[in-house]
């Protein structure tokens, strides 16, 4: 009985497949390499798969190179029969995942958090430039069909503890590389106590380990959810199979956790570190810049004033209209936030929220690495709650059960 990635790819773990490519999809960076990389190879789109530029790591452009960079790339795209999203469209994963990828699809990104639409039982990753350079030209590519690791998961998360602290706590368990080239796969009676944005985090952060995807069966949330979008789907059912490895968590017992820096994997309770002082707070990324992500913090910071700079980034245009539409971000600007154009933000460093020399932040974004937002700054990476709660004290403080 096969694995869901072994599935999709329709090969064993460990053969060799060429595989056609049912969606891909660079943005900005990886977009300006990619164009260039194609029209050395041949200069000529394969109307095969579905191809997306979608800006969202420097928009808006921080200098006229970026900007220069970007209107090539956006003329390109906008001349061709690509999906094309600009300026404040938002972050490319959360494009694909707002009723985009469907299950059973092979998507693959130009970028290495690609994994994220694996939530919706496809196998998505990413490659890079050269690789995607190829795909335009052919609209297919070949993969090593991954060996599974099943992340099996039984219960509820209770309390303050949010999807968030889980995917920090597989990361420590396997390590930083010790997912290298594996689908990691959320199985087990827990997983239909989380919701798609929830599912959306845990596969984001599976690069983290190394692996080459994290992948979640299509079930009845997962088609509740495209049926909002429009979408109409068939659930998959999982087969009676074999992993290379299977690590089990109870998420009744996930705490509040925190990656310190400078590594993804070293990661201790809240209570352990706080009283920490931060110098900022962000909330965002295409880990947790969604709308269940921004109504949370604003729960936690309604009526009250944020203690240090806190900015605030939507994943996307609909999750910025949600929560205008809801108050929402009436409720962040009234206690001191910053919000910022739909995309990335600070998270890459690149501008928006850049760190000085011995600043800390609070990020719930998915890597802490040394100089990553700022040469000289530390990034501690939390859930939602945790960074809330700190907003609220200027140190990192353990959030409040609710």
């Amino acid at each position: 009985m096969s694995t869901l990635s072994e599935r999709i790819l329709g090969a064993d773990a460990g053969e060799y497949v060429d595989r056609k490519v049912d969606r891909a999809y660079v943005h900005d960076g990886t977009g300006v390499l990619t164009l260039e990389t194609w029209k050395q190879m041949g200069n000529r789109l394969s109307d095969d798969p579905d191809l997306y530029v979608l800006f969202d790591h420097i928009v808006p452009a921080n200098n006229s190179t970026t900007a220069t960079l970007q209107h090539e790339l956006r003329d390109f795209a906008c001349g061709s029969f690509m999906h094309f999203s600009d300026i404040g469209g938002g972050i490319c994963h959360q494009l694909m995942s707002e009723g985009v990828v469907l299950p059973g699809e092979v998507v693959v990104g130009a970028d290495s958090h690609s994994c994220t639409p694996g939530a919706f039982g496809a196998f998505a990753t990413g490659v890079g430039a050269t690789d995607m350079a190829a795909i335009w030209l052919t609209g297919e590519t070949w993969f090593r069909v991954p060996d599974s690791i099943g992340i099996s998961l039984t219960g509820s998360l209770q309390g303050s503890a949010e999807a968030k602290d889980l995917a920090l706590l597989y990361v420590s368990r396997l390590g930083m590389d010790g997912g290298t080239y594996c689908a990691l796969e959320f199985i087990g009676d827990g997983v239909k106590n989380l919701g798609m944005d929830d599912r959306l985090t845990l596969c984001n952060l599976s690069v983290e380990t190394g692996a080459k995807t994290g992948m979640f069966y299509a079930d009845h949330i997962t088609l509740q959810y495209l049926a909002g979008k429009g979408q109409k789907v068939q659930p998959q059912v999982p087969d009676s199979c074999m992993y290379s490895r299977e690590l089990e968590f109870d998420l009744s017992d996930i705490v509040p956790l925190i990656a310190v820096p400078p590594r993804v994997d070293t990661v201790k309770p809240v209570s352990d570190l706080a009283g920490i002082p931060i110098d900022q707070v962000f909330v965002g990324a295409c880990t947790n810049g969604r709308f269940s992500d921004l109504a949370r913090l604003a729960g936690i910071l309604k009526g009250k004033n944020v203690a240090v700079r806190t900015i605030v980034v939507p994943a996307s245009r609909a999750v910025l209209s949600e929560a205008i539409r809801t108050g929402v971000i009436a409720d962040l600007v009234a206690a001191g936030c910053t919000i910022g154009t739909p995309g990335c933000g600070p998270c890459l460093g690149a501008h928006m929220g850049v760190l000085g020399e011995g600043e800390v932040c609070l990020s719930t974004a998915n890597r802490n690495f040394r100089n990553r937002m700022g040469v000289g700054g530390e990034i501690y990476l939390s859930s939602v709650a945790t960074a809330g709660a700190s907003a609220l004290t200027g140190e990192i403080t353990e959030p409040e059960v609710g």
